[in-house]
């Protein structure tokens, strides 16, 4: 029987030929991509009925019906967005996984004018002449952080990078070893440093590391000390560690040393004088002393993906000329959205960046759209209530800081929660981030936009009758 189902399968042509296939085509609009699939098809079914792990197919029209099923198949797929919305209910603000930072309207207007029409990104309106895409913000990131001069690049992994490459190639970087972190992706400072061709010089211990053990180690191949912030952990009890201030009267002792902390986490605004974690501002690196710092878009500042370098004039005009600053050197629309990003700092607006708003709401404002989401849930047999939790900043920022919040839990039938859970993630649209805690659905709203509670008011009441109704 084998022998004889592969003869079912019908020659390429064959299929071309059909009004089916026509229709598919002019969906598509591609008639090779759907020709490659179709012989993929056809070879992926007859290996299946070489091998005996083909489906149940008993005639010619039986196979031509599956492989045009197959093709129908492939073209959803192939239609359907990668980039999705998701309601973020998990109370995380800077959620990695779900992209950081959501912009503010500005910048998303902003990124939808620049995307849309020619702009100035590289001429000089006055002049006539080429412009450079470095001096597009330049005079917005002084403003904001008070540096002499800044430069952006594509993100803050890279800026570390390139400003160890230019700056420190084959030369020795000193760092206390309490700081040789590794953040998100696998992303460790020793073996960026490595990859730049820096000499990494470790000094002090995990824990402790003194003013001293800086200035043993410095040497006639020391280029720069390096600080990193620890974004993404805290470390307490028997600790020391040598304050920025410190560093810099280490480095004017000793001649030409440059002074560069990694940020990481970028905050412009001061979230200490609202209670909430203990962040150094890039202002406050810059104005201790230090020659540069790094730090992302996309994180506390709340804007795109982005590589943020600040500090002197001298030393950012030396990355500017590097090779490196046009292999790293970011798009329009990054700029754009940045642009409007730092608008609302140097205005004092930081509250209409959503990320900034959100760590900063109060739980009472939380509450009333948890309010709002509870009236809309008119279940028949699950019980929903507001609950207090705490939101987390994420993004590999404030790991200490928890943010008292106000949740709506949600009480299935035994055994539905886990289910439901992975439903709004996977099928529901858009898709649906929420928690399990207690064996409810958890949902954070103080990562819900206004906007957003009717679409997750409508698909926990399709759920629950959906899946009653199995």
């Amino acid at each position: 029987m084998t022998r004889e189902q592969v003869r079912w399968i019908p020659p390429i042509h064959d299929m071309q030929n059909t009004s089916q296939f026509q229709q598919l085509q002019e969906h598509l609009g591609d008639s090779m991509l759907l020709t490659n699939w179709l012989r993929e098809e056809t070879d992926n079914l007859r290996t299946a009925f070489l091998h005996g792990s083909a489906p149940s197919l008993s005639s010619r029209e039986a196979v031509k019906h599956h492989l045009f099923e197959r093709l129908e198949e492939r073209l959803h797929t192939f239609d359907r967005d990668r980039l999705v919305k998701i309601i973020n209910a998990t109370g995380t603000v800077l959620h990695t996984n779900l992209g950081r930072a959501s912009m503010s309207e500005a910048a998303v207007q902003k990124v939808h004018r620049t995307a849309r029409y020619y702009s100035n990104l590289e001429y000089n309106i006055t002049t006539g002449e080429r412009g450079s895409r470095h001096a597009v913000l330049e005079d917005l990131l002084q403003i904001t952080t008070g540096a002499e001069a800044a430069m952006v690049v594509n993100n803050n992994a890279a800026a570390v990078y390139f400003v160890l490459k230019a700056l420190a190639s084959e030369k020795e970087v000193i760092v206390s070893r309490g700081q040789l972190v590794e953040i998100g992706g696998s992303f460790r400072v020793s073996s960026i440093m490595e990859e730049s061709g820096a000499r990494l010089v470790e000094v002090g211990t995990t824990n402790k590391t003194r003013r001293s053990d800086y200035e043993k180690a410095l040497g006639e191949e020391t280029a720069m000390l390096m600080k990193v912030h620890t974004s993404n952990f805290t470390t307490i009890g028997f600790t020391e560690e040598v304050p920025l201030h410190e560093l810099t009267d280490i480095a004017e002792e000793n001649g030409d040393v440059l002074v560069y902390e990694d940020l990481g986490s970028g905050a412009l605004y001061d979230f200490k004088k609202q209670g909430i974690g203990n962040e150094p501002t890039v202002k406050e690196a810059l104005s201790t002393g230090a020659d540069l710092v790094t730090f992302s878009g996309d994180k506390l500042l709340g804007g795109p993906q982005a590589g943020i370098i600040a500090g002197k004039k001298k030393w950012i005009d030396a990355l500017k000329k590097h090779q490196l600053a046009r292999v790293l050197r970011v798009d329009k629309m990054t700029l754009a959205a940045l642009e409007e990003t730092l608008k609302a700092y140097a205005k004092g607006e930081a509250d209409q960046i959503p990320s900034v708003r959100m760590v900063l709401e109060s739980k009472e404002e939380v509450k009333s759209r948890a309010w709002q989401l509870l009236k809309q849930l008119t279940f028949s047999e699950w019980r929903a209530q507001i609950e207090e939790d705490v939101s987390k900043v994420g993004g590999g920022t404030m790991p200490e800081v928890e943010i008292p919040t106000a949740v709506v839990s949600v009480a299935t039938k035994e055994g539905q929660a886990q289910k439901v859970v992975q439903k709004m993630r996977t099928e529901a649209e858009p898709s649906i981030a929420a928690r399990m805690k207690n064996g409810k659905i958890w949902m954070d709203l103080r990562t819900v936009a206004e906007e957003e509670i009717a679409e997750l008011a409508s698909a926990l009441l399709y759920w629950e009758a959906y899946i009653d109704g199995e």
